[in-house]
């Protein structure tokens, strides 16, 4: 098999570059956070330029972790604007590799596959990346880094690791420079798929670095690690068998949809109920939006710190495939009564639904109407192309306008945060 070459590109410090852009700042001297001020110092932010990052201040910190006595500007958050320099920034990158060549990791980063296109252009690898993340800046003022490897694994280590110490923020590695430049390296958690919990894991082993992981005891490694094993050991080696090809390809087993928040401050029981079956709400709107149908709901309510207690979850079968917002609601209260602890204080909740299915496969039992289910289903279509005209606000059900209701600030946000 020929040798491929991936570039992992990665927008720094995004948000608060992007902030510093629309106020005429250079983003890598000024002293930025984005951060809500209408939250509290407990907030996380959400970036941090690199002049502070340069100064100690962790990239994401909450408000009252900055030291005191360093001057700098609190952004709030417009998830909006930050989609549209993102999405600018792709339409650059399709300028020069084809979106099937191209995986997006998050908002602000992207793995390419570009070895067909080297010999096109005449370049190499990282005088490529070098004509991309130039005009990036060029067009939109946003600095990048690129890591570029022989696979998936070290393009990513690349950019992670050693990127940000050569010039121009561009790091090349191979198995051979990996295992010379990296092996020794610490802590692991600065390696692509290794958490504290696994890096924790290891070294109740004495495993510290990559080298000692790739001359661990295999037997013992499945033993702790399980089908895991196999990836961590590839890794320590600097081998990835995945390819663009297989991320295009890929088809997950199961497929589901779901939503979460935390509460600005605890809820007692019955507001909690309420803001599930709000959610719950949304979320069948969100089917009909897809032409999906769910059999199964899936909830976790997570209770206030002073409760000192562990979350409730639960899961629940439908009667049958569906995106009835009647039916679900109804179930999922059910749920909610029969898994959440009464008077206890409530912080945060997710909902899920699972094994969904194209609509085309609508049926029902013997007792439900599907004359009825096809009449509630043009009424939720007339609602999502009314919410998607005049925005998500424009309808609202008489529980949204409830004391405790969250619906109407959450539709004013993307992702948690102000749009």
């Amino acid at each position: 098999m020929d040798q491929r070459t991936y570039i992992c590109i990665d927008l720094k410090s995004f948000y608060a570059s992007v902030e510093c852009v629309e106020r005429g700042l250079d983003p890598l001297t000024a002293r930025l956070v984005v951060a809500d001020p209408e939250r509290t110092d407990k907030t996380i932010c959400l970036a941090v330029s690199p002049a502070l990052k340069a100064l100690g201040v962790p990239g994401r910190c909450r408000v009252f972790e900055i030291p005191r006595g360093i001057e700098y500007i609190k952004a709030r958050p417009r998830m909006q604007l930050y989609i549209d320099y993102s999405a600018r920034i792709y339409e650059i990158y399709l300028r020069y590799i084809d979106k099937n060549d191209i995986h997006v990791y998050s908002i602000d980063e992207v793995f390419m596959d570009v070895t067909d296109y080297l010999k096109m252009y005449r370049m190499n690898g990282r005088q490529l990346a070098q004509k991309i993340i130039d005009e990036v800046l060029a067009e939109t003022g946003i600095t990048a880094a690129c890591g570029i490897g022989t696979n998936l694994y070290l393009a990513k280590v690349a950019l992670d690791i050693t990127a940000k110490h050569w010039p121009g923020n561009i790091s090349f590695l191979d198995e051979k420079t990996y295992q010379q430049t990296l092996w020794d390296h610490r802590p692991l958690t600065d390696f692509w798929r290794i958490g504290r919990g696994i890096a924790r894991h290891l070294e109740r082993y004495g495993i510290y670095t990559m080298r000692q992981l790739a001359g661990a005891d295999e037997k013992m490694l499945f033993k702790a690690f399980g089908v895991d094993a196999e990836l961590l050991i590839d890794h320590a080696w600097g081998r990835e068998t995945a390819t663009m090809a297989d991320i295009k390809a890929y088809e997950p087993k199961a497929h589901s949809i779901g939503s979460g928040q935390v509460l600005m401050e605890d809820y007692p029981y019955e507001k909690a109920l309420l803001v599930v079956k709000e959610m719950t709400d949304l979320l069948c709107l969100d089917l009909v939006e897809k032409h999906l149908l769910t059999d199964s709901i899936h909830l976790y309510v997570g209770y206030s710190k002073k409760e000192m207690m562990p979350g409730a979850r639960g899961t629940a079968g439908l009667p049958f495939s569906t995106s009835s917002a009647d039916i679900i609601v109804e179930h999922m209260e059910r749920l909610f009564l029969r898994i959440v602890q009464p008077g206890v204080m409530v912080r945060r909740m997710s909902i899920a639904f699972g094994n969904t299915i194209s609509d085309e496969a609508l049926q029902c039992d013997m007792f439900t109407k599907i004359e009825d289910l096809k009449e509630e289903k043009q009424m939720m279509e007339t609602m999502v192309n009314i919410k998607k005209k005049y925005g998500k606000n424009a309808i609202l059900k008489a529980h949204d306008l409830e004391e405790g209701a969250t619906t109407i600030e959450r539709n004013r946000q993307i992702g948690g945060h102000k749009a």
